[in-house]
């Protein structure tokens, strides 16, 4: 059987040698996950850095999940993220040391707190995802609008799929 050639777009194509008894379907979407995750992960460095040069990339995430969902419990978002409580914790005190986000009193339970991003935090989030978005639409110009969608929705799809 001959080698495959998988061409990521990025012009570094390479072959991929034939393997027995491999579903070759899964291997390719482990392949361009890989690339595609590598990729975005230093992504979120920048986009990170560009919020505030001291904001860790991991946090991000979080920035965008507060700017969507409101003001939330520090345990629905370590919940949400898949991590522990402890890590929660130290991401949300960097976060609130660099004044992007802040605690308030849960009204439904005094006893807990609802973290929410500051009006500096929303301003610089919102002002980097604005770029990060026009960085999609630049890279995506020669693409369909139905194939963005379908790509969004399989995308999302995947996602779920991990919550369960």
């Amino acid at each position: 059987m001959a080698s495959e050639v998988h061409d990521r777009g990025d012009d570094s194509a390479r072959p991929v040698p034939p393997e027995s008894g491999v579903d070759h379907e899964f291997l390719a979407l482990e392949r361009e996950l890989t690339v595609f995750l590598r990729r975005a992960r230093a992504s979120s460095g920048e986009m990170a850095r560009a919020v505030h040069p001291e904001l860790e990339p991991a946090a991000y995430g979080l920035l965008v999940r507060l700017d969507e969902g409101g003001p939330q419990r520090a345990t629905e978002l370590a919940a949400y993220f898949g991590v522990g409580k402890a890590t929660m914790s130290r991401q949300l005190r960097a976060l609130e040391d660099l004044g992007l986000v802040a605690r308030e009193p849960d009204p439904a339970d005094g006893r807990a707190a609802l973290v929410r991003l500051t009006e500096e935090g929303r301003d610089r989030f919102r002002t980097v995802r604005g770029a990060r978005r026009g960085r999609y639409v630049r890279q995506l110009a020669g693409w369909d609008r139905a194939e963005v969608a379908e790509l969004a929705r399989l995308l999302h799809q995947l996602n779920a799929g991990g919550e369960q």
